[in-house]
């Protein structure tokens, strides 16, 4: 059942990616890739202490789940807000199948994971705005390189142009996408209480300067004029660059945070 199951997510794994890319949404993108590899890691981790056992309730929940997905899938286009909540049901739709409700606590881990993949950043921001603060952070960072910048509000202004922050690009999807590969990191090593607490935070804060460090980016390229350059780091593959970058030093900040004896990865 193992193998059957696993052949089944790839092949929903391989879906979803294939409708994410045709999205041309960066930032779904990012979070798609690093989201899908946290579930299958935590899967993966445990895989030998699953437990199969359904019934017929169950399977039928969970095919009528997964025929549901399917069917939706058909019907996409474009930047659908169905292709976030596609992870988490296919995987309570296996979850059901493979082990019934009850197998929804053993694989609690993977559903918290793809749960907060579904939250839209839209929806933080009806919370949480920090326009303002990237903008002056941003700021700073332009005024720390020597240029000579200004703020109002969340219009970053120099000499030959400005640029307004609006709230799509204060960062917020860039910091749920780190939180996940914290979350991650947290399921799969043994951390202290401590950690639990500061990994967290440590992944928010690299999230939210790396945005910061793009968008004084995006201020110097519109003074230049050059538009290319901007709508590549605006909307381009460029903003995938810059979370790469923060994922790569969180990792090296939590190799750091937890002493290499604690490590299992």
């Amino acid at each position: 059942m193992w193998y059957g199951l696993l052949g089944l997510l790839s092949a929903l794994i391989a879906l979803h990616l294939s409708l994410v890319f045709k999205s041309d949404n960066t930032d779904l993108i990012g979070s798609s890739l690093l989201y899908w590899s946290a579930a299958i890691l935590i899967l993966r981790q445990k895989h030998s202490q699953l437990h199969f056992s359904s019934n017929l309730a169950s399977v039928m929940i969970g095919s009528l789940i997964l025929i549901s997905v399917l069917s939706k899938s058909a019907s996409i286009a474009g930047n659908d807000i169905f292709l976030r909540v596609f992870p988490i049901l296919s995987i309570a739709s296996l979850i059901l199948i493979a082990s019934g409700i009850q197998g929804l606590k053993q694989h609690w881990q993977e559903l918290l994971i793809l749960l907060i993949f579904a939250i839209p950043p839209g929806l933080i921001l009806l919370f949480f705005d920090p326009s303002a603060m990237t903008a002056k952070v941003s700021a700073f960072i332009l005024w720390s390189l020597g240029f000579q910048v200004s703020v109002q509000g969340v219009l970053v202004s120099l000499p030959k142009g400005s640029i307004e922050v609006y709230s799509a690009c204060a960062g917020v999807a860039t910091m749920l996408q780190l939180f996940g590969v914290a979350l991650m990191y947290l399921f799969l090593q043994p951390t202290k209480p401590y950690q639990k607490i500061l990994i967290p935070i440590i992944a928010l804060f690299i999230a939210f300067l790396m945005n910061a460090f793009r968008v004084a980016l995006m201020a110097v390229l519109v003074a230049l004029g050059d538009q290319a350059a901007f709508e590549y780091w605006h909307v381009g593959n460029g903003s995938l660059v810059f979370s790469t970058i923060a994922v790569v030093l969180f990792c090296l900040s939590s190799q750091v945070l937890l002493p290499y004896e604690e490590r299992s990865l």
